[in-house]
């Protein structure tokens, strides 16, 4: 039987539906993507699939015994408890299991061996070997770990960690108890790439029923079997995988676009004849029969995708030019609290560069971002930025603004925009009316404090971003307005991500905080996967040279004309289109394929460069 089954779900808010007629099938092992815009009702409908909120109708049938883990964003509220006690509290059953394991064990070794007691002992010891056997606490340890944790903070209080360190815990409580059925509600925040990936590996490894709401398109990608939308209302199902479904419904908008205009017109070259004709009679039978096609049309009327869904618009000011190189560092040395970051690091990024910074939490990043702006003093070595570099900061820890007064103020005075092309730049930041502008800054949520943050940003006319974490608490379609704008921005980026699509598309360059020291790899997420992969793989010996065989004595031939320069570029153009349009073809199966990404991006910018080639030998020969 399906682990769960949920039929015409419905739930209202103040009498108003938020959602109504969802349904959706969950079996073992299918891990589901709740996909919808901020409102929707993903987190409610994850609440209400382990009872903490009431449904106003619908029906939930769950396969007997279903134990259900809920992950969200919430602090946990035994702050007494070590994260060790905090993580098995998740497993109350495994630990009743053993309990009563032993129990029965101890009545079948005082001659109890009825035949309930045996049956009873079989139930208890599967439900324990699902869960690992007796070695479960390890695993929920080996959870833990995976997460980022060391063994030596299982002893500690949870009062003593940090909100994204109780995040993590959370999940850790989720996924140590072995459950049958695991909601995680943005699982992916505050966790690095390597325990993206090691959570990625988990998901996919358990046998139960999952369901994830998540703004991480990679992680989507790698993990989820199926997708279930929520928007305006009502629910869509679709099994495959993500880059299938986000097709599928660009297809479907399309499709829904041209009909919904076809029917308009048709509706108004009716309304047309019958406002012509209805009142003449030999007419009238025939303006009649256009009200019942115009009612049969409405009935059936297909509405148009709402064009004024929000989302982030970035569009960055064209920057001034600096000189070439924007920062240089050279034998740097960084520590934090006494803890040594990095050792003896030399780099440096020119005009124009587009540059991630990736390595695990706790590595240094945010402290190397500070230290290139002259906010931290390195324990050695030395920082420069260029001539003309003007940069942006973006923190992701403390959003720099001006407590004293409104939206409005705080932009125009970071800005120096006039009030109409300030209000127009809050607007596009989903700041919108008068209530939202002057609203006071002190009253900002996080999130709220964020989008503000970076509509600075992007007003800035900086010609150096620096973004630390810039995607955090922005959806789906806002990570990828973002993504498009630093791809477009003709500046210098230094970019701090979590986001693997973001890290893919936006890089140039990529560099790593690998032990204590910087390397830099060419390209983005799947180049640097790749390289890694690469220089981590065992050596192999080279193969022997072979002898060429020998060319037999060419034939004399009448002389060909040996093409032009522009006719060899025109083939190799051709070429390269091809094996561009074989790798598209490639990735629209499988989206995650990192090698496919990598050879992607290294022959699009190879037919960039030959097509502008191509370009400057055509006007020379107009001349």
């Amino acid at each position: 039987m399906a682990v769960l089954i949920a039929s015409n779900l419905r739930k209202e808010l103040a009498g108003d539906p938020l959602f109504d007629g969802v349904s959706f099938k969950l079996e073992r092992r299918d891990r589901l993507a709740l996909s919808g815009p901020n409102g929707a009702g993903k987190t409610t409908l994850l609440r209400a699939l382990v009872g903490e909120t009431e449904l106003q109708g619908g029906e939930l049938v769950f396969d007997k015994g279903v134990r259900a883990a809920l992950h969200d964003q919430r602090p946990p509220l035994e702050r007494d408890l070590t994260l060790r006690e905090y993580v098995l509290s998740g497993a109350a059953d495994l630990v009743a299991a053993e309990q009563e394991l032993r129990r029965l064990e101890a009545a079948m070794a005082s001659g109890d061996h009825g035949a309930a007691t045996l049956r009873r002992y079989g139930e208890v010891q599967a439900r324990l070997e699902h869960a690992g056997g007796y070695a479960w606490r390890e695993r929920a340890n080996a959870v833990v770990r995976g997460l980022g944790f060391a063994d030596a903070d299982l002893d500690r209080p949870l009062e003593t960690f940090s909100g994204g360190e109780l995040t993590r815990a959370s999940l850790a409580r989720a996924l140590g108890g072995d459950p049958d059925l695991l909601l995680l509600d943005e699982p992916t925040n505050h966790l690095d790439v390597e325990s993206l990936e090691w959570l990625e590996r988990e998901l996919a490894s358990l046998d139960a029923a999952i369901v994830i709401v998540a703004h991480d398109r990679w992680f989507l990608e790698a993990v989820t079997t199926a997708v279930l939308e929520l928007e305006n209302g009502r629910a869509t199902y679709f099994p495959g995988a993500w880059h299938v479904w986000r097709r599928e419904k660009a297809a479907r908008a399309a499709d829904a676009a041209r009909t919904a205009e076809r029917q308009s017109e048709q509706i108004a070259r009716l309304e047309r004849f019958v406002e012509r004709f209805r009142y003449k009679a030999s007419k009238a039978r025939q303006a009649q029969s256009r009200l019942k096609e115009i009612e049969r049309i409405k009935a059936r009327r297909v509405e148009a995708p709402d064009e004024r869904r929000r989302t982030l618009g970035f569009e960055f000011l064209k920057p001034a030019r600096s000189g070439r190189t924007v920062v240089e560092a050279r034998g740097l040395e960084l520590a934090v609290g006494g803890k040594e970051l990095l050792r003896d690091a030399s780099f440096a990024i020119e005009r124009g560069e587009h540059v991630v910074l990736v390595g695990p939490n706790g590595s240094g990043k945010t402290t190397l971002l500070e230290t290139l702006l002259g906010r931290r003093d390195p324990v050695a070595g030395t920082v420069r930025l260029g001539h003309g570099v003007e940069p942006a900061y973006f923190s992701q820890h403390e959003v720099e603004l001006d407590e004293r007064g409104s939206v409005l103020e705080a932009a125009q005075a970071a800005t120096r925009l006039p009030r109409p092309q300030a209000q127009a730049l809050l607007g596009r930041f989903l700041f919108t009316g008068w209530d939202e502008h002057e609203k006071p800054v002190a009253a900002l949520s996080g999130g709220e404090r964020r989008r503000l943050a970076l509509a600075i940003v992007v007003a800035s006319g900086a010609n150096f971003l620096v973004l630390d974490e810039p995607t955090n608490h922005l959806d789906l379609e806002s990570r990828e307005a973002l993504e498009a704008a630093l791809e477009a921005f003709p500046g210098t980026v230094l970019l701090v991500s979590h986001d693997r699509a973001v890290l893919d598309a936006v890089a140039t360059r990529t560099i790593a905080v690998e032990e204590r020291g910087l390397r830099s790899y060419d390209g983005g997420w799947a180049d640097y996967v790749r390289a890694r992969a690469d220089r981590n793989a065992p050596a192999t010996p080279p193969a022997p040279p072979k002898e060429k065989p020998r060319k037999p004595a060419a034939r004399a031939q009448a002389a060909r004309p040996r093409p032009s320069e522009l006719d060899r570029l025109e083939a190799e153009i051709a070429d390269r289109e091809e094996a561009v349009a074989e790798l598209e073809r490639s990735l629209a199966k499988d989206w995650a394929d990192v090698e496919a990404l990598a050879a992607h991006r290294r022959a699009r910018d190879e037919l960039q460069a030959l097509l502008a080639r191509w370009e400057e030998l055509f006007e020379r020969t107009q001349v």
